[in-house]
């Protein structure tokens, strides 16, 4: 009758073989898990980049705009949505000091101290550019403006309609391009650039 105990050195042995093995083929396919999940969540990121634009737009009644700009550590873009009330003689200009800040209120924002501040969110959670490229389609622009109806205001500056997202190259990432695209009503939505002709989820050409 075998002693009550501990392991066996060939039991332990085995146990440790066991356990590299399922080291050896969970590891990377959680780390491709891991990266398909995180290029979602940035393709939801700018997404929401615009909805929270135009909202913004509708619901103070003002002009709005999303801007992009690089993040230092990882490469990919920050975004910041700011509501400016354009007054006679006033006008809203991109360089315009009207504009709300993180800090500061719109000029003439009617509710006053307790009014609208910018809101920033951070692309650092997302993955660098050595795993995910987000190229801008629409060339030297880094903004969209919005109308107080929520339409794009594309007389201000060249709007920023459309985002690629794809695997870097030479990365497999373990997920699909995606992009995001910008109706002229300003609804954001989401398309595959690489579906078949015919396809719903195709991106407009």
């Amino acid at each position: 009758m075998r002693a009550a105990g501990g392991f066996t050195v060939v039991e332990a042995m085995i146990a440790l073989v066991v356990l590299a093995i399922l080291l050896a083929v969970g590891v990377p396919n959680l780390t491709g898990w891991l990266s398909a999940t995180k290029a979602a969540g940035a393709t939801q990121f700018y997404t929401e980049a615009y909805a929270v634009a135009r909202a913004q737009a509708l619901s103070h009644n003002s002009l709005s705009r999303v801007v992009f700009t690089r993040n230092a550590g990882n490469g990919q873009l920050d975004w910041q949505v700011d509501i400016c009330f354009e007054e006679a003689g006033l006008p809203c200009d991109p360089g315009s000091a009207r504009w709300s800040t993180v800090d500061e209120i719109a000029e003439d924002d009617p509710e006053g101290e307790t009014g609208f501040r910018s809101v920033r969110r951070s692309a650092a959670a997302l993955p660098g550019t050595g795993v995910l490229t987000v190229t801008p389609a629409v060339n030297g622009a880094s903004s969209v403006y919005f109308t107080a109806l929520g339409w794009v205001d594309s007389a201000r500056a060249l709007p920023l309609t459309r985002l690629d997202l794809e695997p870097a190259d030479g990365h497999d990432a373990g997920f699909q391009a995606s992009s995001i695209v910008l109706t002229l009503a300003g609804v954001a939505s989401r398309c595959k650039p690489d579906a078949e002709a015919g396809d719903s989820r195709r991106c407009p050409q």
